[in-house]
C-alpha cells in the first residue's frame, strides 16, 4: 500500500513501523509474483495450484484494506472520498433479488429555521447487499381422514405425495443442496454434518450418504441419456484422469479412473449446446474408451493415450491429437536450461496459438480458411525440421522422445487444418476434469466403486449446468422432483440440463 506523503504521522516510533509494514508487504508481493512465474512458467510438479495462489491474494488485499481503514480512522477526507469512489465504480443489484425497504426520517417536518411545514421534494436510495445464513424450514403435509357414519369401515384419505425418501425427512430441493455441495462445492459430507450442526439440524453423515446414493440412482438415465447425446455428436473430446477408491480388502486404495467425454461447439459459434459425461471404471485398460463409445462416429480429440487407437483402426473414428500435449514436452526441455531445439519448437508452434487467438470466435468455414493460408505453411515446415533434428539426436535422449511423440500422432495433429470445428488442442475437456480434481482433493478418494460411480453420474449433471449456465441447484431439485412423480423415460431429453433456462447473466456490483 502507498501512502501520500501528507498522510504520513510524524511521530518517528510510528513511521517506522508503518515502513517495515510496507517492506514486509512488498516482500511478499515479491514473492507471490516469483510463484505466479512459476505457476506460469515453472515445470507441473514444482508448480503451486491456481487456488493457493488467489489464496495468497486475498491476504495481500486484506493487508492492504485494513491499513486503508487505519489511515481512514484519523482521516474523515479520506473516508468520503473513498466511499464516493465506491459509490461511482459498484455495480446495481439484481432485480430479481427481493427488497426490504427502510425508511430513516427527520424527527419532525418542522423547519429547523423559520418553523414553518416542511414538503418532501425527493430522496436519497441506497442499496447494500444482505445475506441470511442458509435457513432451514420444516414443510408439513397434514393429510386429513374421513369416515362414512353410515360404513364402518370406510375411510377416505388423499394419497400422500410421492418423494425419494419414502419415510425420510428431506426434501428434493434439501437433497439437491447436499448434491451440489458435495459436487459443486466440493464439501465432503462430514463437512456438510457439522454445517448444519450449527443450526441445530443433527444430520449424521451416513444419513447424507444415504440420500446422496438414492439420488445417483434415481438420476442414473439422465446421465445415460446424456451420453448417449454426446456420442451422437460428430466431434469429442476424450480424457481420463484417477479416481482413489477405497479398497477394504487389502486395507489401501487403489486407482480407478474417471473418463471425461465432452462436447462444446461454442469456439465457433455452433449451436449445438455444450456438455460433459463422466463414466467410472476400475482400471485404464483400452477396452474401457471402446465401451464407453460404442456407437460414436467423427472425429475424436485426445491426448496421446494409446487406447483409442483401436478406435481409430476399426475406421470408427478419426483422432485428432492435442498440440498442448506436444508443445509440454519441449517446454519442459526448454525450462530446465539452454535448448536451441526446443526453443525453436515453441516459437514454431506459439505461431499455430497466435492464429488460434485471432479467429476464436469465427465460423468453422472461416476457421478453417485461415488455418489453411496461415497454419498449414507452419505445419508443413515443422515435420521435416523435426525429421532432420531427430537424425542428429540420441535417440535414448528425451529430446528425440518428445519429437517422436508428435512425429507419431502427425495425421492427428494436422486435422484441425482440414475442419474448422476440431480444436487445435483437447484444453476443452482437461477443464471439464478440474473439478474433478478439486473433490478428489477435498474428499481424498471415494469409498467404493459404487461411490465412485455415483460421483461420475451426480458431477456430469452439474458440470454439464456450469457449462450451459443453468443453476445447479434449481435444476437438481426439479429433475428429482419430476422423475419422483413418474416422469416417463420416453421423455428424458426434456431433462437434460440444456432443456432448461440458464438465469440471467450476473452483474458486477463491487
Amino acid at each position: 500500500m502507498t501512502t501520500p506523503a501528507d498522510m504520513l504521522p510524524d511521530d518517528p516510533g510510528r513511521l517506522k513501523a508503518m515502513l517495515l509494514a510496507e517492506r514486509a508487504e512488498s516482500e511478499r508481493l515479491r514473492q507471490i509474483i516469483k510463484e505466479l512465474q512459476r505457476h506460469r512458467f515453472g515445470r507441473r510438479a514444482e508448480a503451486l495450484s491456481e487456488d493457493q495462489l488467489l489464496l495468497a491474494l486475498e491476504e495481500v488485499e486484506q493487508v492492504e484494506a485494513a491499513g486503508q481503514a487505519e489511515v481512514e480512522e484519523s482521516r474523515p477526507a479520506e473516508r468520503a472520498a473513498h466511499a464516493a469512489r465506491r459509490r461511482a465504480n459498484r455495480g446495481a443489484l439484481p432485480a430479481h433479488l427481493p427488497r426490504l425497504e427502510t425508511t430513516v426520517d427527520v424527527e419532525s417536518l418542522v423547519c429547523p429555521c423559520c418553523s414553518g411545514a416542511l414538503h418532501r421534494i425527493g430522496e436519497d436510495v441506497a442499496e447494500r447487499l444482505d445475506v441470511v445464513p442458509a435457513q432451514f424450514r420444516v414443510l408439513v403435509v397434514r393429510r386429513p381422514k374421513y369416515a362414512c357414519r353410515a360404513c364402518e369401515d370406510m375411510i377416505v384419505q388423499a394419497p400422500a405425495p410421492a418423494r425419494l425418501i419414502e419415510g425420510g425427512l428431506p426434501t428434493e430441493a434439501a437433497v439437491a443442496q447436499v448434491l451440489v455441495s458435495k459436487y459443486a462445492d466440493h464439501l465432503p459430507l462430514y463437512r456438510q454434518a457439522q454445517i448444519y450442526a450449527r443450526q441445530g439440524i443433527a444430520l449424521d453423515r451416513s444419513t447424507l450418504a444415504d440420500w446422496v446414493g438414492r439420488a445417483a440412482f434415481l438420476l442414473r438415465p439422465v446421465h445415460a441419456r446424456l451420453l448417449e447425446k454426446l456420442k451422437a455428436s460428430p466431434r469429442l473430446f476424450a480424457d481420463e484422469t484417477t479416481a482413489p477408491v477405497l479398497d477394504p480388502g487389502r486395507g489401501r486404495t487403489k486407482t480407478g479412473q474417471l473418463w471425461a467425454y465432452a462436447h462444446d461447439d461454442r469456439p465457433w459459434g455452433g449451436a449445438d449446446p455444450p456438455g460433459v459425461a463422466y463414466v467410472y471404471a476400475p482400471d485404464r485398460k483400452a477396452e474401457r474408451p471402446i465401451a464407453h463409445l460404442a456407437g460414436f462416429q467423427g472425429v475424436l480429440q485426445v491426448d496421446g493415450y494409446g487406447g483409442y487407437k483401436v478406435l481409430a483402426e476399426r475406421g470408427e473414428v478419426r483422432l485428432a491429437f492435442c498440440w498442448a500435449h506436444v508443445r509440454r514436452r519441449f517446454y519442459e526441455l526448454a525450462g530446465a536450461g539452454p535448448a536451441p531445439i526446443a526453443s525453436e519448437a515453441l516459437a514454431r508452434i506459439a505461431a499455430l496459438y497466435r492464429v488460434e487467438a485471432e479467429i476464436r470466435g469465427r465460423d468453422a468455414e472461416a476457421c478453417r480458411a485461415a488455418r489453411q493460408e496461415r497454419s498449414r505453411p507452419v505445419v508443413e515446415a515443422l515435420e521435416p525440421w523435426l525429421r532432420e533434428k531427430l537424425a542428429l539426436l540420441s535417440q535414448k535422449s528425451t529430446l528425440a522422445g518428445a519429437i517422436r511423440y508428435a512425429l507419431s500422432r502427425w495425421a492427428g495433429l494436422s486435422l484441425f487444418l482440414e475442419d474448422g470445428r476440431v480444436e487445435i488442442d483437447s484444453n476443452v475437456v482437461e477443464r471439464a476434469i478440474r473439478p474433478l480434481a478439486l473433490s478428489r482433493k477435498n474428499a481424498l478418494f471415494a469409498g467404493s466403486d459404487g461411490g465412485a460411480e455415483h460421483w461420475a453420474v451426480l458431477a456430469s449433471l452439474i458440470e454439464t449446468c456450469k457449462l450451459n449456465g443453468v443453476e445447479p441447484h434449481a435444476y437438481l431439485a426439479d429433475v428429482i422432483t419430476r422423475i419422483v412423480e413418474g416422469h416417463p423415460n420416453s421423455r428424458l431429453d426434456e431433462l437434460l440440463p440444456w432443456a432448461y433456462p440458464s438465469p440471467s447473466a450476473l452483474t458486477a456490483v463491487a
